[in-house]
């Protein structure tokens, strides 16, 4: 998986937290997005 400093995971939390504010049924979306990802990243590190 590729390394994220603290400052870009804090303003990218930040960013989702506003937008999740703003957009309520976008939490659906970031968690499906997000899980999607992880188990694609998870595949690949497996097939590795």
């Amino acid at each position: 998986m590729p390394k994220v400093s603290g400052w870009i995971m804090g303003i990218l939390s930040i960013i989702a937290g506003i937008m999740i504010i703003w957009m309520p049924g976008l939490l659906a979306w970031i968690v499906g997005i997000y899980l999607i990802v992880i188990g694609i990243l998870a595949i690949i590190a497996v097939a590795k």
